[in-house]
């Protein structure tokens, strides 16, 4: 199985009215609940471990999970409200509002015991369950327990709005990315970051810290990303014409996750030794799936009869 752990939450993404009106339109999402649909739509097995909320917007999270195959069993279901996050998109980029205080994700915490690391080949681990303390410390346990047995990926997804303290956060991410094997961030995130230090200058210094894997995106310039055997490798974007970009990042780990697995490349001593041919396919994988889910509105990544891909 392979496992997302994170925020789950409703976005009220942009549309407009019958009369041309700005209006929103709530749909589920989440980074990394939405890598969870990602991976599971591609066909692999799938569970998501997180706070999930019982009121009327958690219902509609855990229908869309079942229905898109995702595993809720480790999932933690709580009376605790659900996040909501309102999208505007400004200059082709998405911006959010989080409304969190108090909220299933946040009031997550890791059960230790419950979860059968042995039978996880991956557990990915990001965005806005990383920005408060409980939320980070909760994800760093579940870390130290499952890094003996599975591929931890990591991607920082940054929400700038709800740093409080950017040093403290910016150590934070530092500490996520040293317990990775698989790191992916977009171009805007590297800029929070790291600002204008050259992108493989900070790959090279992530793989010395023992990572297998960097991967930058870049929106319509692609994607590159640097592994210590395969090299350097940089595949296009697909020609498309873009709904929204909501999700599209998160539809990139799912198929780059989904790839690797297919790929028999996902374990840890198994991504090590991965050949260059065989990244640049999982990447350009990645980079048509993204592709896919911008030609429409929300968080919504393909399935497998919708990619036409020879493995």
């Amino acid at each position: 199985m392979l496992i997302s752990c994170g925020d789950a939450l409703i976005d009220f993404v942009p549309t407009r009215s019958a009369a041309g009106r700005e209006a929103v339109m709530p749909a589920v999402g989440g980074s990394c609940l939405n890598v969870a649909i990602g991976i599971a739509r591609l066909g692999a097995p799938t569970g998501f471990v997180g706070g999930i909320s019982t009121d009327l917007f958690g219902r509609m999270i855990a229908d869309h999970a079942a229905a898109s195959n995702v595993v809720l069993d480790l999932a933690t279901r709580s009376d605790h409200q659900t996040t909501l996050a309102f999208v505007r998109i400004v200059a082709g980029e998405s911006h959010y509002a989080f409304y969190d205080a108090e909220t299933a994700t946040r009031n997550w915490t890791f059960r230790r015991g419950t979860i059968p690391f042995k039978n996880v080949e991956a557990i990915h681990v990001g965005s806005t369950t990383l920005v408060n303390d409980q939320g980070a410390a909760e994800t760093k346990a579940l870390i130290a327990d499952a890094q003996a047995l599975s591929t931890i990926s990591f991607d920082p997804n940054c929400r700038p709005n709800l740093v409080k303290d950017k040093p403290a956060y910016l150590a934070r991410m530092g500490e996520f990315a040293a317990s990775a094997d698989l790191i992916k961030m977009s171009d805007i995130d590297f800029a929070y970051l790291f600002g204008e230090e050259p992108y493989q200058q900070r790959a090279s210094a992530l793989l010395g810290q023992g990572a297998s894997l960097v991967a930058i995106t870049r929106g319509n310039n692609g994607a590159v990303a640097w592994h210590a055997r395969a090299g350097e490798i940089e595949v296009e974007a697909p020609k498309i014409e873009v709904a929204d970009t909501i999700g599209a990042g998160d539809s990139f780990q799912a198929a780059l996750l989904f790839a690797l697995h297919k790929q028999g490349r996902l374990a840890p001593s198994r991504l090590k030794d991965i050949s260059t041919d065989e990244l640049r396919r999982a990447l350009s994988f990645a980079a048509n799936c993204a592709g896919l889910t911008c030609t429409r509105p929300g968080a919504d990544p393909p399935w497998s009869h919708e990619i036409s891909w020879s493995w």
